[in-house]
């Protein structure tokens, strides 16, 4: 027996010990003592995922309080994080780089030592009077190519119970890896709190990630999207994997788009948060595969993917029932749903923008909410969050794809890129191949910063691939990467670029509908399959109206006017010219930035350049030929 493990019998009762004994990988043990040391928990539980240690968590969350299932709906619990806890926070969130590395500058970074010794000064003696949950997972389907072991070690049954719903159980697998295994693993600690049983020293909390040991350390926060270290936090140590091993790994949604004679096309797409990501891969009649994370390879010169989760964190705001009638089913029907910072009132789940009127007082966030109530800094406090969130497996939306848990993964023929870009790029278009795709839509993937990153509401910025804030590596080199993913396969899926936000340049009134994204979806099934031919603009290929006013009257049974397709598919050049200049100047001060990004650019700059010689500085889309 190893020294660490002769500790850890001293150190566990006996059944818990016998559970990890079983696992023979000395990193694990490692990993369990330096932490159990460290965080010092009065006693550990080893989750070995048996059916009564799954139910004993959700058990233990609402005995804990830091779950509620005061609600009508069986199956239903509610959690609150902290007021100041409320998404992403970008500030607190570093890079742990060892001394000679470097990362983008727009990383957020600290140097590894000071890091790490911050980090492990808080999490000491964190979970003094607290159980340590361990848990064994796996990152996309067990027993895959795909897949990656990781591990959780956490002193919240709300974050244990959150990992039920979305990652696969991974103790088995655990029981037959070897000491050469690469294995994520995330510390958390939600630190002292407060009566409400939220974290209280939240000007302390940290979310670092060290990847030269692949660990993710998170303290004094709740908020899933910070303690729940599988989700972009270890998404940033799969990017250096890929990296290395020549895959992707991305913020990507897939879902299976039905087609002509009971076709299916598998999509992945990326999108910022409440950019329309999760409401594209649950449109009605289609299948959803994924809503956020997907791990990408060449297979026998095809791309195919996976869900690296097997459940939804998704946002709630606006979800109702007429623009997302799946969901709100799901979300209003009896099932294990864990939702977060919304208001309960009557037993009941409200949120913004659910399409009825809120009441006037209930329990939120911020405890005992009255309409009017205001913050410390003199701010009216919502009923609900607008990053208000439910939590729920995969498996109970009827809508979900069969081939979840598909070891093989499913093959992916084409890929959108999206965000709130109101002013420059069409609603839908397609790249003119691969590498123009990977640039103009993706490495120039442009939005309005949203609600779902702490104190950045409201501000535009490039987020490359809407992945930027994750990537682990030189940005220059990950694009380089996608490039080259891209000339191995034989077949390589189409590029996309959507963009559901396009606003009138006069009015500011947006010019498509909610609803009108599940044309465009058909579109590009259609376009990938060359069913349908398409206008060369200058930014890409659009749709002809012909083909449009087909799909809107037999999706949404709604007649399309020209007048409308006009406004929607006008070239803006002046718009889109600036976009190219941004866009620019955001690559110039990058380091390794692949020329063809350059190349690329400039080739869209002199198209969009020439069609402005002809047609002037906003060019109807009945000006360009018809392709193929």
């Amino acid at each position: 027996m190893s020294e660490v493990l002769t500790k850890l019998r001293d150190l566990l009762k006996e059944n818990e010990y016998r559970k990890l004994e079983r696992i023979k990988n000395r990193e694990v043990h490692r990993f369990i003592l330096e932490a159990i040391e460290l965080c010092r928990p009065k006693d550990v539980f080893i989750c070995s995922d048996t059916a009564d240690e799954i139910a004993y968590i959700k058990n233990m969350a609402i005995v804990s309080r830091e779950e509620s299932a005061a609600l009508i709906t069986p199956g239903h619990t509610f959690h609150f994080d902290g007021i100041n806890d409320q998404g992403r926070d970008r500030g607190v969130t570093k890079f742990l780089v060892p001394k000679g590395d470097k990362l983008s500058k727009k990383l957020n970074q600290i140097d590894r030592d000071e890091g790490l010794n911050e980090i492990l000064d808080l999490l000491k003696n964190s979970m003094i009077d607290r159980t340590m949950i361990i848990r064994f997972l796996s990152l996309g389907p067990a027993n895959s190519l795909f897949s990656i072991p990781c591990m959780e070690c956490t002193d919240s049954w709300y974050v244990a119970h959150s990992v039920n719903l979305l990652y696969r159980e991974g103790y088995e697998i655990f029981l037959n890896l070897d000491d050469n295994a690469e294995i994520f693993k995330t510390l958390h600690s939600s630190g002292e709190l407060d009566e409400n049983m939220v974290s209280k020293n939240y000007d302390k909390k940290r979310i670092y990630i060290d990847y030269v040991t692949n660990t993710v350390y998170s303290v004094n926060t709740q908020y899933a999207g910070n303690s729940v270290g599988f989700k972009k936090l270890a998404l940033r140590l799969a990017i250096r994997k890929a990296h290395k091993e020549g895959w992707l790994a991305e913020h990507f949604m897939i879902m299976g788009v039905k087609g002509p004679n009971n076709r299916k096309t598998y999509f992945a797409g990326a999108f910022p948060s409440a950019c329309g990501k999760t409401s594209t891969a649950m449109l009605p009649g289609e299948t959803i595969l994924a809503d956020d994370l997907a791990y990408v390879r060449n297979v026998d010169g095809k791309c195919y993917a996976v869900n690296v989760e097997k459940g939804i964190f998704g946002i709630i705001q606006d979800v109702n029932p007429k623009d997302d009638p799946l969901i709100w089913n799901v979300l209003t029907s009896p099932g294990e749903i864990i939702f977060s910072n919304v208001l309960v009132k009557d037993g009941r789940t409200w949120w913004l923008g659910m399409g009825c009127e809120l009441p006037k007082e209930g329990i939120n966030f911020s405890g005992f909410w009255y309409q009017g109530k205001k913050d410390q800094n003199g701010e009216e406090i919502p009923p609900a969050h607008k990053n208000a969130r439910y939590t729920v497996s995969l498996r109970s939306l009827p809508n979900c794809d069969e081939e979840l848990d598909n070891p093989k993964g499913v093959q992916i023929l084409g890929i959108m890129f999206g965000g709130r870009d109101y002013r420059g790029y069409v609603p839908v278009q397609q790249s003119f191949d691969w590498p123009h795709g990977v640039v103009a839509f993706g490495a120039a993937l442009e939005t309005e910063t949203t609600f779902a990153i702490v104190g950045e509401e409201g501000k535009y910025e490039i987020n490359i691939m809407s992945i930027q804030d994750f990537v682990s590596i030189p940005l220059g080199t990950y694009v380089k990467n996608y490039i080259e993913f891209g000339k191995n396969l034989n077949e390589k899926p189409a590029i996309f670029g959507a963009n559901y936000f396009l606003r009138d340049l006069q009015t500011g009134e947006f010019l498509t509908s909610r609803l009108d994204k599940h044309v465009w979806v058909k579109w590009m099934e259609l376009r990938v399959h060359k069913d349908v031919k398409a206008r060369k603009a200058p930014t890409g290929l659009i749709p002809i109206y012909d083909d449009l006013v087909v799909l809107f009257k037999s999706i949404l049974n709604k007649n399309y006017a020209k007048e409308d397709y006009i406004k929607q598919f006008t070239i803006r050049v002046p718009e889109n010219l600036a976009k190219i200049d941004r866009v620019e100047k955001f690559w110039q001060i990058e380091e390794n930035t692949p020329q063809e990004i350059y190349d690329i650019l400039e080739a869209q700059k002199q198209r969009l350049l020439e069609a402005q010689r002809k047609f002037g500085d906003y060019i109807s889309p009945e000006n360009f030929e018809v392709v193929e």
